[in-house]
């Protein structure tokens, strides 16, 4: 088994730490940047009785923010610990994948980690490694499908995370073969493929990395999550090599958040958890969930604008010292492209 506390040449990223001085980073595509990832406890919202926290660290609260359990968060949570116990003793053929699937900036990578956060800690709970080992549990492994990825290049990728030892001289079966045997060694049960999307079967390069995934889910015991931009609006759907994916993969649909289904209100309901978790001193409640009919129309649903709209809006208010959240102030965000160039509202008299 590697041992994840080992470091490679050539995968650190130079940080800035909390007392201002200079630390060693690890990307969430490593085994020791996940861990820490992982471990590190999600910064908290303000607590009755709780102390009045700086100006600073009110600042730093709003930019990393809590994450908000969006209904695709809690689908997928379920679909997840469920094909996990189905997939478990599964062993002639591939076990069942999910694929998260929304357009952009609908918080698919967001309910990636956070599901992928839940399996760890519950499996190191569960399975914490015996007193003095060096050798910690590795039940997640998270990678990047690489921008014009092939075969060899996805595998590498695969070795990257676990520090796996590879050279130029090796082929892309025996990488592969590497890889397979210390993920099954480091016990390695939930595997998060992002940036799905970047596959294409239809070339040559596509077909064979697409041959690749599948020959992994076959080769190791571990459950498979892809997330990806319209997937299904993708090449990775067509054709033989799709149909056998969409033979094996639940869809969980992460697209924009309705304004009203039945009688629930799903988008004022997220807005309500977002102003819930404000750390704004003169912020009234209720302002943000009335603006709900303005906001959908301002972010088209999407939960990543929306979550971005209210948190700028909230470090200007503490910025300027206004320490609220207005419909002007928020009409003075810019958003993204997408949203300010299709939903951007058209300008009326206050």
């Amino acid at each position: 088994m590697v041992n994840p506390s080992q470091r490679s040449a050539g995968s650190t990223r130079v940080g800035a730490s909390a007392n201002g001085g200079a630390e060693l980073s690890w990307p969430l595509t490593t085994w020791q940047g996940w861990q820490r990832f992982a471990t590190t406890e999600p910064v908290a919202p303000p607590q009755p009785g709780d102390p009045p926290r700086s100006t600073e660290e009110r600042l730093a609260y709003h930019s990393s923010f809590v994450t908000i359990r969006t209904p695709a968060i809690s689908t997928l949570a379920t679909q997840v610990r469920t094909l996990m116990i189905l997939g478990r003793h599964q062993q002639t053929t591939a076990r069942p994948s999910l694929i998260v699937t929304g357009p952009a900036a609908a918080g698919k990578t967001t309910a990636l980690l956070h599901v992928g956060r839940a399996c760890h800690l519950a499996h190191t709970r569960k399975n914490a490694p015996p007193t003095g080992s060096a050798h910690a549990a590795v039940p997640v492994a998270y990678v990047l499908v690489p921008p014009g990825a092939t075969a060899k290049t996805l595998i590498t990728e695969f070795a990257r995370y676990l520090s796996i030892p590879i050279t130029a001289r090796m082929t892309q079966t025996q990488i592969t073969d590497a890889v397979c045997h210390t993920y099954t060694q480091a016990g390695v049960q939930l595997v998060l493929i992002d940036e799905i999307h970047r596959l294409n079967p239809r070339t040559t390069t596509g077909a064979q990395t697409a041959d690749l995934i599948k020959d992994l889910t076959e080769r190791l015991p571990a459950t498979f999550v892809y997330a990806g931009i319209n997937v299904t609006n993708t090449p990775l759907f067509t054709g033989t090599r799709g149909a056998q994916l969409a033979g094996r993969a639940t869809l969980v649909d992460c697209g924009p958040l309705p304004a009203r289904h039945g009688t629930r209100h799903p988008f004022r309901d997220v807005i309500t958890d977002i102003e819930n978790n404000l750390d704004l001193q003169h912020h009234k409640p209720g302002t943000l969930p009335r603006h709900a009919p303005y906001l959908h129309q301002r972010t088209a649903g999407r939960i990543g604008s929306l979550t971005r709209l209210i948190r700028q809006a909230a470090i200007t208010a503490i910025s300027d010292g206004t320490e609220r959240i207005t419909k002007a102030a928020l009409d003075a965000v810019r958003l993204d492209h997408l949203a300010e160039t299709h939903h951007r509202p058209r300008t009326r008299n206050r």
